[in-house]
């Protein structure tokens, strides 16, 4: 077997970086060079350099440099430099895929057009270290006859022996690639089991060169913090806290942690995710955690490109470590401010936060049919409705009726303000209390900012003092500097002072006075102006754990139990609008009534206004009895034409249009004998229909009447004209 024994190139090749270069090295010598043929030097040599990271880009040099010298081994194993190609693009890559390497996708299209005829590096590893890559690679060179070549010798692919090395090398590779991670990750595991790795540390903490975790020295940031957790347990909500932050003008205290500022304390506006990040960390409480977000691997989700981070439970961290770091709060209050985060959130088994929505009991309310938490919907504006949705979860027949939300708020609403009642004293108290500690606390962070800004217009002072004046390249910027922090101090002094304007530090005695007053009327306080629908269902929460109802379809009458937080019960009952007449409890009595009132003469105006005072109700009760939904009922029981009622009519009594159509005449020349006199009639009590009384005589008179009637005759003989006498006392009728 015969080698190469050209002595190697010290010039730098082309594409190498000059600082690559390394000292004169020895070639490597080459086992195998036998197998290169002219085909093959008639191709190009491809010298594939790569590095597994930055870092190792960074520092790891002599690698680097080893490299980028096969070039000049391909040279010696007879190559002109000119058809030496070096492929660097995947610098900084890993090797455990290759779906980021574009040189190594390069590497196999060359391959593929049957451009190269030798692939060199430096080890086998450098290539790929998956299985899958790597005996790819090994059949498209087996398929086109490109050669291998690594600082042990050259390799055909198409020789069994050969083969059978590069699949040794190339299984080695893979396995030094897991036994490297597992090495680096027990490492990692066995400091964070120490609770000693850090990758950084949130607002409020800094790390310390030692690796010990601390406060943040400053200690308007540490105030900051302090504020963001009792305002919450004030609040109660992420959003209410933004918004909080936002209305006062309190920013965050963020450090640098990259960049030329590094380290340094900078003042953010608040945001959604950082709040977050505040609420939901456990180094807040003490607490180390690890594994709080683990790698997911490609392929441990389908669907999944790439890895991906989410969150998990905590009984499913690798690490927890109570009492481990400096807490602002404790362990307890962290978990209570996790299980409200949760109820917070939309779900059908949580309550989600108080809304400014008019139902006040959305998602405290549940249904007594199946136990499921009841939806709120509206309707109509300002008409909320509770419903179950059970049905359309379960895919079922709807079983469980929905209710108005107004007539449970109504309850619920007027039991909480009786419970709050003997409290009026202490909440009064507590009031003031609380807005004493808030403006406090308000005062503390405008008068921290005001000292803060004090502070660099004095640094900007003494730095502009110590540069020589002459030096105007120098002094001019710094100069600018003072200017700005004055410009800064004045606006901070400005709002400092609007503030206090706003919000004195300390209330007057009328005010007090008023607090107390509103403070011990809590009726009034509840239905003011400024107390909101979201105050409201705060309040209804922290005093009750759930409301069960129980509402039957064929009953406007509606079962409700209370469950306060203390673990009572109460039970109450409510009436609700309902559709139809037929799902009254007393729909009989009312139809009853009716029917008397209508019997005994009455209006329908008279029965509408008995009907109210009586305290009969319709059923969907948006308004009282009214003329109009009295006929409707007249008419369900054919009460609504007295023609119809038989027991409106005496003996010998007719309804004039039943006594025209006997004697074949019209209505109109009858009811005009009528009110001449010619007839005894009378008008009904409620429509007024003229009833006419006539007996078998009086029925012969009027027909003759009738015959001798003619158009323009107004004399007729006075026995036609004069009706018989009738008895009084008659059942039913009246002169």
């Amino acid at each position: 077997m015969t080698t190469a024994e050209t002595p190697a190139l010290t010039r730098p090749a082309p594409g190498r970086p000059p600082e690559a270069v390394p000292a004169p090295h020895a070639r490597v010598v080459y086992r195998g060079g036998s197998k290169i043929r002219a085909t093959h030097v008639a191709k190009l040599a491809v010298v594939y350099v790569r590095q597994s990271s930055l870092q190792q880009v960074l520092e790891h040099r002599e690698s680097t440099a080893r490299q980028y010298a096969l070039q000049d081994d391909a040279v010696a194993l007879g190559w002109p430099a000119t058809r030496v190609v070096i492929i660097d693009e995947d610098q900084g890559q890993s090797g455990a895929s290759a779906q980021h390497r574009h040189g190594f996708q390069r590497l196999l299209a060359e391959v593929t057009l049957n451009h190269v005829g030798i692939v060199l590096g430096l080890e086998m590893s450098r290539l790929a270290r998956s299985s899958k890559d790597w005996h790819h690679l090994l059949e498209v060179c087996a398929l086109f006859g490109t050669l291998l070549a690594d600082q042990d010798g050259v390799y055909d692919a198409n020789d069994p022996n050969d083969r059978l090395l590069l699949g040794l090398k190339g299984t080695m590779s893979e396995v030094e690639l897991h036994t490297m991670r597992q090495r680096l990750e027990r490492g990692r595991l066995h400091k964070a089991q120490r609770g000693a790795l850090f990758h950084g540390v949130p607002m409020g903490y800094v790390l310390l060169p030692t690796g010990e975790v601390a406060f943040d020295p400053d200690a308007q940031a540490r105030a900051v913090i302090q504020l963001l957790f009792e305002q919450f347990d004030t609040v109660g909500s992420l959003y209410g806290l933004f918004h909080y932050l936002i209305r006062q003008h309190i920013w965050l205290p963020v450090r640098a942690r990259t960049g030329p500022q590094k380290g340094q304390l900078q003042w953010r506006r608040p945001s959604l995710a950082t709040l977050s990040q505040v609420l939901h960390h456990p180094i807040y409480a003490g607490a180390y955690a690890y594994g709080r977000r683990p790698v997911m691997l490609p392929g441990a989700s389908p669907g999944l490109l790439g890895r991906r981070r989410q969150w998990v439970p905590m009984d499913q961290w690798t690490v927890l470590l109570q009492d481990h770091l400096p807490a602002y709060i404790t362990w307890a209050r962290y978990l209570k401010n996790q299980a409200r985060l949760t109820q917070n959130q939309s779900g059908p088994d949580t309550l989600g936060a108080p809304r400014e929505g008019v139902a006040l009991l959305a998602g405290s309310l549940v249904c007594g049919t199946c136990g499921r938490r009841m939806h709120v919907s509206y309707r109509r504006i300002h008409q909320p409705y509770y419903n179950c949705l059970r049905h359309f979860v379960e895919a079922t027949e709807p079983t469980c009726p929905g209710v108005q939300a107004a007539v449970l708020d109504r309850c619920v609403a007027h039991q909480v303000l009786r419970a709050l009642e003997p409290a009026a004293l202490e909440l009064s108290l507590q009031a003031r209390q609380d807005v004493e500690r808030e403006r406090a606390r308000l005062v503390q962070h405008w008068q921290q900012q005001v000292q803060r800004a004090r502070y660099e217009v004095d640094l900007a002072e003494r730095r502009y003092q110590a540069v020589d004046p002459a030096n105007r390249l120098v002094a001019a910027t710094l100069e600018q500097r003072w200017e700005e922090a004055l410009r800064q101090e004045r606006q901070r002094q400005e709002a400092y002072d609007r503030f206090l304007q706003d919000t004195p530090p300390q209330l007057q005695a009328e005010e007090w006075a008023r607090i107390a007053a509103v403070a011990s009327d809590i009726p009034a306080l509840w239905q003011a102006t400024g107390t909101t629908n979201r105050d409201r269902q705060a309040i209804i929460r922290c005093l009750v754990d759930h409301v069960v109802v129980h509402v039957q379809r064929e009953s406007e009458y509606v079962q409700l139990t209370i469950q306060w937080a203390g673990g009572s019960l109460s039970q109450h009952e409510v009436i609700r609008p309902v559709r139809t007449y037929a799902q009254l409890r007393d729909v009989e009595t009312l139809m009853r009534r009716i029917r008397e009132l209508r019997t005994g003469g009455a209006t329908t105006a008279q029965i509408a206004t008995t009907l109210n005072s009586e305290g009969f109700v319709p059923p969907k009760r948006y308004r009282p009895f009214s003329k109009e939904l009295v006929c409707q009922l007249l008419d369900r029981q054919g009460l609504g034409d007295e023609r119809r009622v038989p027991e409106m009519l005496g003996p010998d009594e007719w309804w004039l249009g039943a006594l025209a159509r006997t004697l074949q005449m019209p209505d109109t020349k009858l009811r005009e004998w009528v009110v001449r006199g010619w007839l005894h009639a009378r008008q009904s009590p409620a429509q007024g229909l003229w009833i006419v009384w006539a007996d078998p005589e009086e029925v012969a008179r009027v027909g003759q009447l009738l015959a001798q009637s003619r158009r323009g005759i107004n004399a007729y003989p006075a026995s036609l004209t004069t009706p018989k006498p009738r008895l009084t006392g008659v059942a039913g009728g009246r002169r």
